[in-house]
């Protein structure tokens, strides 16, 4: 959707901070025994760090990786757009979703001696929250405001 790398920075940048901001609420909420209106808040406390650290892993990391990885997959002349779409969007999470737990794990789970074993359950429980956080709602959500903000480009 992204034409210029002006338009993909703000796509990356929009996308980045509602997968990032869901998926912070979804862990407080597993570490404080539940959800509550108090982790919406505590949610911006991790936000400051995570978000940029995403942003950058996409554009610089994440984004290319994945694109090849897709196009493996399918013909980008025979396949519908929706399929592409589908398949890159799970790509970018198979990729993102292992990295932002390393991350998340090393500066705020104190994991210790333990951190390959936490960095690992992390990853194996954030994985479909955010697979299905991105096909179902951020992906969808994004690409709409995206499309309306560009309209004429």
């Amino acid at each position: 959707m992204p034409k210029t790398k002006l338009q993909n920075f703000i796509f990356t940048s929009m996308m980045a901070f509602l997968m990032v901001y869901a998926m912070i609420c979804y862990n407080i909420a597993i570490a404080t025994g539940g959800m509550t209106n108090q982790v919406f808040i505590m949610a911006f406390q991790e936000m400051i760090v995570m978000w940029p650290i995403a942003i950058i892993l996409e554009l610089f990391v994440v984004e290319k990786i994945a694109q090849s990885l897709t196009f493996r997959l399918v013909d980008s002349q025979a396949d519908h757009l929706f399929h592409i779409t589908i398949i890159l969007c799970s790509m970018i999470v198979c990729l993102m979703c292992p990295m932002m737990s390393f991350i998340a794990t090393f500066l705020f789970k104190n994991a210790g001696i333990h951190f390959i074993a936490v960095w690992l359950q992390t990853t194996v429980i954030n994985f479909p929250m955010a697979l299905g956080w991105q096909i179902f709602f951020a992906g969808p959500l994004i690409r709409k405001i995206f499309r309306q903000i560009f309209v004429n480009e």
